[in-house]
């Protein structure tokens, strides 16, 4: 998987920076993200405090590694049922 660049201490403390009333464009000059950037984790991250954004993170991990394991056992079932003479 893709490493962050961010860490969510990072993003959590540009949120409430944001939060706090600081200009969108003085945040993204100052941390080099674009608008979009911030905008997205405003919607991913709200008002999440830290420990809740790596819990967040950490499901969305496992979630990934889970929807994998489905569809390789998907594909399993279907090459079985191929050789079997069943695929239909």
């Amino acid at each position: 998987m893709k490493q962050a660049r961010f860490t969510i201490e990072q993003i959590s403390a540009v949120l409430r920076a944001h939060a706090a009333g600081a200009e969108p464009g003085d945040l993204v000059r100052r941390h080099g993200i674009s608008k979009a950037t911030l905008y997205h984790w405003k919607r991913q991250y709200g008002d999440l405090q830290v420990s809740d954004a790596k819990r967040l993170k950490a499901l969305e991990e496992e979630n990934h590694r889970l929807k994998r394991r489905v569809a390789d056992q998907a594909l399993n079932v279907q090459i079985l049922k191929d050789v079997l003479g069943n695929g239909r």
